[in-house]
């Protein structure tokens, strides 16, 4: 159980970053060894951690960009694999997203993030509670 709230703890780190706009946060929750991508809603895919960590520089550094909060997060771990599915609420938009992590060094780094809209929600969301683990 330890290794899935380790996972938890790093997704919930990467969504801490995300509200604070912390970029430096953000840089270190990411693989640095291991191949990266990321799917923003609307946006291509991103390869390769230095055009990742420049589009979280676009998004962080941006004042008008809403609040975001996830819920509803689960834990799935295969080996030194593991995935998070949870979802976001960004302003009154629900999106559905799945954060992938590698162990580097020890530590969990995020090496995927994909986030789209949800177009059939849950029947109830779950409020902020600590994430569920599978």
């Amino acid at each position: 159980m330890q290794e899935h709230a380790d996972v938890l703890f790093a997704n919930d780190t990467f969504y801490f970053a995300f509200q604070m706009r912390d970029l430096e946060a953000m840089n270190r929750l990411w693989a640095e060894r291991a191949s990266v991508a990321c799917i923003h809603p609307g946006w291509p895919a991103i390869a390769g951690r230095d055009e990742v960590m420049q589009s979280w520089a676009a998004i962080l550094s941006n004042d008008q960009a809403p609040a975001i909060t996830c819920r509803g997060a689960r834990a799935y771990r295969a080996g030194d694999s593991a995935f998070v599915t949870c979802y976001e609420l960004i302003g009154s938009n629900l999106l559905v997203a799945t954060n992938v992590f590698v162990r580097e060094g020890g530590d969990w780094k995020m090496v995927h993030h994909q986030a789209g809209p949800c177009n059939a929600p849950p029947g109830e969301l779950p409020e902020e509670e600590p994430g569920s683990v599978q």
